[in-house]
C-alpha cells in the first residue's frame, strides 16, 4: 500500500461531511477519488518526498494562490508542474479544518472539471 489508510479514512469522513458523493480507485499505488466520474483528488506516497502527498486538483484559477502557502508543491511528475493541481504535503493535512479546505476546494472546482475522455473498447 502507497497510501496512509489513516488520513484516507479522515478523507472519508471528510468529504461526507462536505455532503461530497464520492467513489474511489486505487491508482498508481496511491487512492484516487472521484466525484461525478471526475478525478477529484489523489493520495499517495510520495517517493521523492519521502512522505504522504495529497493531489488537489482545484483548477488554475485558484492555483498560483494556493501554491504560494509553505504546505503545497507544484505537481510535477514529468519535470513540468501541471497548472490547476497541487500537492498539500502533511503539514496542510494534519487539522481537520485544514483538511476540509483542501477537499473542499476539490469539490469547487469539480463541476468545472472535464471528464477523462472514455477509451473505446477494441473489438
Amino acid at each position: 500500500m502507497a497510501y496512509d489508510e489513516f488520513i484516507a479514512d479522515r478523507m472519508r469522513r471528510a468529504l461526507k461531511e462536505l455532503g461530497a458523493h464520492t467513489t474511489e480507485m486505487k491508482m498508481m499505488g496511491g487512492l484516487l477519488f472521484k466525484m461525478d466520474n471526475k478525478m477529484l483528488c489523489w493520495l499517495n506516497i510520495d517517493k521523492k518526498y519521502g512522505d504522504s502527498l495529497l493531489m488537489a486538483r482545484i483548477g488554475e484559477m485558484k492555483y498560483a494562490a494556493e501554491l504560494e502557502k509553505d504546505e503545497t508543491l507544484p505537481m510535477d511528475f514529468t519535470g513540468r508542474a501541471m497548472k490547476g493541481y497541487i500537492f498539500v504535503t502533511p503539514d496542510g493535512l494534519d487539522m481537520e479544518d485544514d483538511l476540509k479546505y483542501w477537499l473542499q476546494l476539490c469539490i469547487d472546482f469539480n463541476p468545472m472539471a472535464k471528464a477523462s475522455a472514455k477509451k473505446k473498447k477494441q473489438a
